[in-house]
C-alpha cells in the first residue's frame, strides 16, 4: 500500500489511465459528499464484495479522513491487489484542497 495526496489524485484522475477510486464510506456520508465515478462499497461490505474491485488497474481507497480507507488498502494489499493507494486526508482534504464545491462535514 502506498499513500497519495488529494492533489496527486486529482492529477491522476485527469490522466489517460485513471485509477479506480474505491470509496469505503457509509451511504449517509456519500449523500453529503461524493466523488463522481467512484466505486462505493462501505467498509463493512468489502470482504463479501471483493470481486467487484478490479484487479487489472490501480485502486485508490478513499474515506472521510483516511483511516478506514487505510484499513481497506492494507486488506487489499494483503489479498493480492498489486497497486493500492490510500488517499491521505480523505474526502475532507479533497474538499479543502481540490474541489471547494464538495461539502465538508
Amino acid at each position: 500500500m502506498q499513500h497519495l495526496s488529494v492533489v496527486e489524485l486529482a492529477r491522476w484522475l485527469a490522466s489517460d489511465e485513471p485509477p479506480c477510486v474505491l470509496d469505503v464510506r457509509e451511504p449517509w456520508e456519500l449523500a453529503i459528499a461524493s466523488m463522481p465515478g467512484s466505486l462505493t462499497i462501505p467498509i463493512g461490505e468489502i470482504t463479501r464484495r471483493l470481486v467487484e474491485i478490479p484487479r487489472d488497474r490501480a485502486v485508490v481507497c478513499l474515506c472521510h479522513h483516511g483511516m478506514r480507507s487505510m484499513q481497506v488498502a492494507l486488506f487489499l494489499d494483503h489479498n493480492g491487489y498489486q497497486t493500492v493507494y490510500n488517499v491521505d486526508g480523505g474526502i475532507d482534504a479533497w474538499a479543502r484542497e481540490v474541489d471547494p464545491n464538495c461539502p465538508v462535514y
